[in-house]
């Protein structure tokens, strides 16, 4: 007999025991008894029917914090099973978190749980007091993305014992949601499974059997009633009408009367002088249809008196249902105070309103928490907050443009429920276009934008950033990233536009993209959006090996260096930004060390540099907010930590998940007089000028007009010109591109078919993902799209015979931060895979190698065996633009953004270097579809002629283009034969061109020729 047979014989006998008893009771009491009652239906018996096994299949499995973290299982026989003749049991020592989950299948529904009062198991007690944690997984796409809901119980017994779980003991968790949370709410009906997360810190066992469903849902526990909404703004002397609604779980209608009974009372509006009082009460019959609604009405009362905004909370009383979570409130709002009015200019309204503020309000407005901390949003009006963020991969669900509207809209209308009403300024990493959102336009990464040398179109990728954010709702960027690289071990290097402050400068055209004009009049604008200079200062210059932070190399590291070199490589950029009218800046997660006998001195603490240099010396009127939890690694304790990024001039704090200790503690340092009323009011009057800017006081929500933009034909033609102008064409032997439609092409590689591959780090998450994450053409789908006869083998694996070309698309996998430098798990060498892949191909025909990926891979072992090298960089979603150059549409014309080393040892190389023998150097890049000068040094003599009366006239176009032709006519000579004596005055050209210094570029190009 199974095991199964086993367990219908012994629920058979219990259920013809309880059809015994029931006979000897009252017909009444049988009745209500097989009512509540249900039989309980099972989720895991731990028989065997549901295996070992993770996603996408049904099955339990271990999951930890490392690799000594998750649980050893089995199925192990028990005589004293309290079910059947198995039990999960387990034994575990976990440092960090383990534990263990069943999910339900991913390619078939959810279940539904929802006719049940809870989940219930067997646990075989061990005595030893400690909690372990018990989730269940609702909503979403599967059990990996899935709300999950939690409760504990503990372990304070010997013996097996049945512990029971009412559903409505279940909580939300806040501190982590694999998808950043669904809609918050309990549904039951779309459930995915449970998990178990055992305790930490000493070793253990356990074992658990029959966990099922039990009892009878109550209508409390299925049925709710809800409002449409938390707040309820009214202009004075309006009428608010609240939307009272009843819905069950399963949209069921209801089978038992709800009563809401409900009564204006509290707040900080006058009854009977700022409104008129309402009660009364609402009843729903039973057989309700679920979503039933009735509408409660508050008359508010009109004065003559300018006033803040005032409150009625609408107290409503439940019986039958589960009340809503929060007291719905009726606001009325502020009127006729002058910072209300738009007409003023900025500088009044400011001092107007920070004049009526409290310190908690002003505490408010500095304090900026992650959307996935705050819930459903009370906490808004509750701490005055002044700004949200959404950190990599904070989306809402669905990740859709209308999904982002709505859920902005929804926090600043719990800004609303303030008494000044002051908007959120709502902040995202839009670092190359609305990469958190799906079907955003996805520009290529800085890198590659620095790569085209055009500034033009820069500015235009900026534009198009700007209107696909703000139409979602968000006016605020943190971005560009005006670092200059300095050593390609840094895994935050292709957020830089490159290694020479020159070239970092001339593209923060950007910042016009993104804000327009310089006076900041556009930020209104529904297509602008206030821009960040990021990161201050000297972060592109952290020694390797200088991290404090986890396994990091680089990344938050120590910039050691002379206050000359400061100036001139890190600061240059933000005086530009500052000069372009940039809204805000964000100080760096690095350290500074000027040899001054400080020492490493954090960049957030740093008041010389943030209020004496930023603020003072170079004039900047924006504000400065703080990158994600930076003040944690300031030394001293959190008090510390609070006043010394306040008084070094951070405005504005981001601290995702510590916002309440953040306010409470700057309160409590601002009244000690650790921070000073001025230095608040500053940072305040900083903040609130820019959402004056912005418009948020007139037009807080949303404007969705230019939505429909959002990833349209037109914006990806930006990102298509960017990607094919980031192209860099190292070499050309033979002249193997451009291809032509005729020739058959055998494409291989890792990053011919990847748009996770291709759009990097910062693209839909955080660290990115490979894989059809979003949107877009990959480089083979856009070569297939120019025409040509194209083969893939992502491996090689297929056979080479009988192709003219072959295209090997090879680089690195997505990463951000310090997740990505070079030592911590990371280097830049191709994979085997993409090295046989390389070595395949080229020994089989011509062939053209690509490289994707943020930074310079070493390759110069392999060069003499391909005939071309393109550095594509990270290019978005718009592969057709990599085709557009591969086949000629259009004409290679980027140039090399940072210096493509010969071997890890030669890292850190720059241009300026003293010593500088690198593979490539910086500028470098081949062109096609032009006719490359000819003549030699005559031609040189005579391009030196031309720059130089075209610099005295002040003609640059004419200039920029006489350096252009030198230095294709320098580089026909060299070919690949590359050495120091060439490189050196050819990088320092690129950078005297860029400096606007025409004559003495051609003069090093003329130097290098004659080396080469």
């Amino acid at each position: 007999m199974t095991g199964l047979d086993r367990n219908s014989v012994r629920r058979t006998a219990v259920l013809a025991g309880a059809a015994l008893i029931v006979g000897l009771l009252p017909l009444a009491s049988a009745g209500t008894a097989a009512a509540a009652d249900p039989d309980p239906v099972p989720v895991d018996r731990f028989e065997g029917e549901v295996p070992f096994a993770s996603q996408p299949a049904e099955g339990l499995f271990t999951w930890g914090g490392d690799a000594d973290d998750p649980p050893e299982l089995t199925l192990a026989e028990r005589s004293d099973a309290p079910e059947g003749a198995k039990v999960l049991a387990g034994d575990y020592d976990i440092s960090g978190y383990g534990g263990f989950t069943h999910d339900y299948a991913a390619d078939q529904p959810g279940h539904d749980w929802s006719a049940h009062k809870g989940i219930r198991f067997w646990w075989d007690g061990q005595d030893n007091g400690k909690k372990t944690a018990f989730e269940i997984k609702d909503g979403g796409a599967n059990g990996e993305a899935s709300e999950l809901w939690t409760t504990s119980f503990t372990d304070d017994f010997s013996g097996w014992k049945q512990i029971e779980i009412p559903f409505g003991d279940f909580t939300y968790r806040t501190d982590y949601q694999p998808v950043g949370g669904i809609d918050q709410v309990l549904g039951l009906t779309q459930m995915w499974g449970y998990a178990v997360t055992l305790p930490v810190g000493a070793p253990g066992r356990f074992a658990m059997d029959d966990v099922e469903l039990y009892g009878k849902a109550d209508q409390s526990l299925r049925a709710s009633v809800t409002t449409d909404a938390a707040v309820y703004p009214v202009k004075e002397g309006g009428t608010a009408s609240v939307k009272v609604s009843v819905a069950t779980t399963g949209s069921a209608p209801i089978d038992e009367p709800v009563t809401v009974a409900y009564e204006s009372a509290g707040g900080t509006a006058e009854s009977g002088k700022d409104y008129t009082p309402v009660k009364g009460e609402i009843t729903f019959p039973a057989g309700t249809e679920s979503g039933a609604s009735r509408t409660v009405r508050v008359p508010t009362l009109r004065d003559r008196t300018g006033e803040a905004a005032e409150t009625v909370p609408l107290k409503l009383t439940v019986t039958g249902a589960k009340a809503p979570a929060e007291t719905p409130q009726v606001v009325i709002d502020a009127h006729g105070l002058p910072y209300l009015d738009a007409k003023l200019p900025v500088k009044k309204r400011v001092a107007d309103l920070l004049s009526r503020m409290s310190l908690a309000e002003k505490a408010g407005q500095m304090t900026q928490a992650e959307r996935g901390a705050i819930g459903a949003g009370g906490d808004i009006a509750a701490y005055d907050l002044g700004s949200l963020l959404s950190g990599g991969g904070s989306t809402p669900t669905p990740n859709t443009p209308a999904a982002w509207a709505k859920m902005i809209d929804g926090y600043q209308l719990r800004a609303q429920a303030t008494r000044f009403q002051i908007p959120l300024i709502y902040g995202v990493d839009a670092v190359h276009g609305h990469n958190n959102l799906a079907g955003a336009t996805v520009m290529p990464h800085n890198i590659g934008i620095g790569a085209t040398r055009d500034p033009a179109l820069a500015e235009r990728t900026g534009a198009v950033t700007a209107a696909e954010v703000r139409a979602t709702g968000v006016p605020w960027d943190f971005a560009p990233c005006l670092c200059v690289t300095r050593d390609e071990r840094w895994g935050r290097s292709y957020e830089s536009f490159g290694e020479d402050p020159a070239l970092v400068e001339s593209m923060e055209t950007v910042v016009q993209g993104l804000q327009g004009d310089r006076s900041g009049r556009d930020l209104k604008d529904a297509d602008r959006v206030l821009a960040t200079a990021k990161h201050f200062v000297g972060d592109g210059g952290t020694a390797y090996g200088s991290s404090t932070t986890g396994s990091y190399t680089v990344d938050q590291g120590v910039t050691k260096v002379g206050r000359q070199e400061l100036e001139a490589v890190h600061l240059a950029p933000f005086q530009e930004a500052v000069d372009r009218g940039v809204g805000t800046v964000m100080p760096s997660y690095s350290s500074l060390d000027l040899g001054d006998g400080q020492g490493p001195v954090k960049m957030h603490a740093r008041a010389d540099m943030i209020n004496g240099v930023l603020k003072d010396r170079m004039g900047f009127d924006g504000f400065v907010i703080s990158d994600w939890n930076a003040i944690d690694q300031l030394p001293g304790d959190y008090a510390a930590h609070v006043r010394t990024s306040v008084n070094a001039g951070v405005d504005m704090m981001m601290v995702p998940y510590g916002y309440k200790e953040f306010s409470a503690t700057l309160i409590d340092e601002a009244k000690a007089g650790r921070v000073t009323d001025r230095r608040i009011d500053d940072a305040v009057a900083r903040i609130l000028a820019q959402k004056f800017r912005l418009g948020l006081f007139e037009k807080p929500y949303a404007d969705t007009s230019g939505a429909s933009a959002i990833g349209s034909t037109a914006h990806r033609a930006v990102a298509r010109q960017a990607a094919a102008e980031s192209q860099v064409l190292l070499k050309n032997a033979g002249s193997v591109l451009p291809l032509k439609k005729s020739q058959k092409v055998y494409v291989a590689g890792s990053n011919a078919d990847d748009i996770g591959n291709q759009t990097g780090g910062w693209t839909i998450t955080w660290q990115g993902s490979s894989g059809n994450i979003t949107p877009g053409t990959t480089i083979l789908q856009g070569m297939r799209k120019a025409g040509g006869d194209v083969t893939y083998s992502k491996d090689a694996s297929a056979s080479t015979a009988g192709y003219d070309v072959g295209v090997v698309v090879v680089g690195e996998t997505p990463y951000a931060e310090g997740v990505g430098d070079v030592g911590n798990g990371n280097d830049l060498e191709l994979t085997a895979a993409d090295k046989a892949a390389v070595d395949t191909v080229c020994a089989a025909m011509k062939c053209a190698v690509l490289i994707v990926s943020g930074r310079p891979q070493l390759i110069g072992d392999r060069l003499g065996d391909v005939d071309a090298l393109v550095a594509s960089w990270l290019p978005g979603t718009e592969g057709d633009g990599v085709a557009d150059v591969l086949y000629g549409r259009r004409a290679f014309t980027g140039q090399l953004p940072v210096t493509w080393p010969k071997s890890e040892s030669q890292l850190p190389i720059n241009v300026g270097d003293t010593s500088y023998d690198p593979q490539f150097p910086y500028g470098w890049g081949l062109t096609t579809l032009t006719n490359v000068p000819g003549g030699g040094t005559a031609s040189l003599r005579a391009l030196a002629l031309v720059a130089a009366a075209a610099e005295r006239a002040g003609a640059r176009t004419v200039a920029r283009t006489a350096v252009t032709k030198a230095r294709l006519l320098v580089q026909q000579k060299i070919g690949t034969a590359v050495t120091a004596a060439s490189a050196k005055p050819f990088a320092d050209a690129d950078h005297l061109l860029l400096t606007g210094h025409y004559a003495d570029a051609v003069a090093k190009l003329t130097q290098a020729y004659r080396a080469g």
